[in-house]
């Protein structure tokens, strides 16, 4: 297992599917969590940032492999036929589940509000830097960078591009809750700091094991 793929010697469709699977189920997680409100800026920050990315990569996933025929989904549908029907029915779940999953992690942004620029972008391009260098780290080659460090990041939390240009037009119901200011925090630097060193030269190398 690595920062671009999870090669395994089980080659099965719930195997390939288990990625999403755990995506969406931690994103229930996130979105659980925010239903309580009391939380610093910085930690409902963070809780909105860990809904937004396993919700979109989770619903990326789809159109990413309808589109591409290649991916984790692409296995799932592997053999079924006629397969062009399958691979076009990814692509439709993926465009709906994406539109939904912009709409979720919007609702949860727009207390930002007006700073959502910044706090869109951001993680963003930041994001796609960590996925570029923990890919470059990657044993099995600089193909999978392309193919799947990249992609996996800037292609699925594309919408975090958008979103400050739709949210704008939305009318939001209740009191019109704002969220206070982001203070500088070290102990939240550190922890970044400290994970970000473990995916690139401890997850980016690479883990393998063995039954």
């Amino acid at each position: 297992m690595s920062t671009v793929a999870l090669q395994s010697d089980i080659d099965t469709r719930p195997i390939a599917a288990n990625g999403t699977l755990v995506n969406l189920l931690f994103a229930a997680i996130f979105w659980l969590l925010l239903r309580r409100r009391q939380y610093r800026p910085a930690t409902r920050y963070f809780l909105v940032l860990a809904l937004m990315g396993n919700l979109f990569t989770g619903t990326g996933y789809f159109l990413f492999s309808g589109v591409m025929n290649f991916g984790d989904w692409a296995a799932v549908i592997r053999g079924l036929e006629p397969h062009w029907v399958w691979q076009v029915g990814l692509v439709v779940v993926g465009i709906a589940s994406y539109w939904a999953s912009m709409m979720v992690v919007g609702a949860e942004m727009e207390p930002f509000a007006p700073r959502v620029f910044g706090l869109c972008y951001t993680p963003y391009f930041t994001d796609g830097i960590l996925a570029g260098i923990g890919g470059l780290m990657n044993p099995i080659g600089f193909f999978y960078v392309i193919a799947s460090a990249l992609p996996s990041t800037l292609g699925a939390n594309a919408g975090l591009l958008s979103l400050p240009f739709i949210m704008p037009h939305w009318k939001r119901d209740g009191q019109g809750e704002r969220v206070g200011l982001i203070a500088r925090s070290q102990w939240w630097i550190a922890a970044g700091a400290v994970g970000s060193l473990l995916f690139i030269f401890v997850l980016g190398r690479g883990l393998t094991w063995s039954r």
